[in-house]
């Protein structure tokens, strides 16, 4: 499994399926290849995670770092 970092910061307004459109338009990656791709905000007080585990579920910490959610954003 790759991690791939997003460099700069993303609007957190975007939901998972905003994000999984930013992987494909922008790093040419298929958001639903098993690799994490994390984004962080402008304040770098909140990070997400898509990942795709194959059943459905794009996961991402929501909120402050630590705090966790599984499902769509």
């Amino acid at each position: 499994m790759k991690v791939h970092l997003a460099l700069g910061y993303t609007d957190m307004r975007k939901g998972m399926d905003g994000l999984a459109m930013l992987v494909q338009e922008t790093l040419k990656k298929d958001p639903f290849c098993g690799h994490l791709f994390a984004f962080r905000g402008k304040r770098a007080q909140i990070v997400k995670i898509l990942f795709w585990d194959g059943m459905g579920c794009p996961c991402s910490p929501s909120g402050s770092i630590g705090a966790g959610s599984c499902g769509r954003g």
